[in-house]
């Protein structure tokens, strides 16, 4: 049995090797590497969607962080149940349980570990400085967005090098993000610490629909 090869698979995309190592070994479903990452969480890390759900099908195990990444929110509840505090812990690579919940999309889950206690502006620990807001923002969940902006989620956060939401989602093209931020009071003029602003970032990532809009603002 190899844990290191079953993460390798993963990282490459390699579905048929993670479905033959599970085959051989049932108990890789639940393996996790040395930094206590599970595969589960590793195949949403690397984008590796369909092997997140080859492992769940295969009756891979989920902590609390996975299973808030994987939006299993019945499963999320019953941890939850057992401890309330845990609502607001971090994964063992320093991420916020609400911000995994955030950034992979689940709004059930994030607003139900909120409702439970979590900090919706937590951040990381593990020196990116991601929040649940920068994750949805980068990841375009427009209506997560707008929740965590309604539930007090702080607009003009800086994290990494000199990113704020805006940044980030004007770099990564998602306009009603944008509008979203802006209406809830981010600063338009921001820039990162190498001075680029919202509206350099969406015209150096191709997103003209993006840099329209914020021309049309004063940018």
């Amino acid at each position: 049995m190899s844990t290191a090869e079953l993460f390798e698979a993963i990282r490459a995309g390699n579905s048929l090797a993670v479905s033959s190592l599970i085959d051989a070994h049932p108990e890789l479903a639940s393996a996790k590497n040395e930094s206590g990452i599970s595969a589960v969480l590793m195949s949403l890390y690397t984008g590796r969607r369909e092997i997140r759900d080859l492992l769940l099908t295969r009756g891979a195990s989920l902590d609390l962080h996975d299973a808030a990444a994987v939006g299993k929110l019945d499963c999320v509840r019953r941890f939850v149940d057992k401890d309330p505090a845990v609502a607001r812990s971090f994964s063992p690579d320093g991420f916020p349980v609400v911000a995994l919940a955030a950034v992979f999309g689940h709004l059930p889950v994030a607003r139900y570990l909120a409702e439970c206690g979590a900090d919706i502006n937590a951040a990381a620990t593990n020196g990116s400085g991601y929040n649940a807001l920068t994750g949805a923002a980068a990841s375009g969940h427009t209506e997560i967005v707008r929740w965590l902006l309604e539930s007090g989620a702080n607009p003009n956060y800086r994290y990494g090098p000199g990113y704020s939401p805006l940044l980030t989602a004007a770099a990564n093209g998602h306009l009603e993000i944008v509008k979203l931020l802006l209406a809830h009071g981010a600063d338009p003029h921001a820039t990162c610490d190498d001075g680029k602003s919202a509206l350099s970032l969406a015209i150096e990532r191709n997103h003209p629909h993006v840099a329209e809009h914020l021309r049309g603002i004063g940018c």
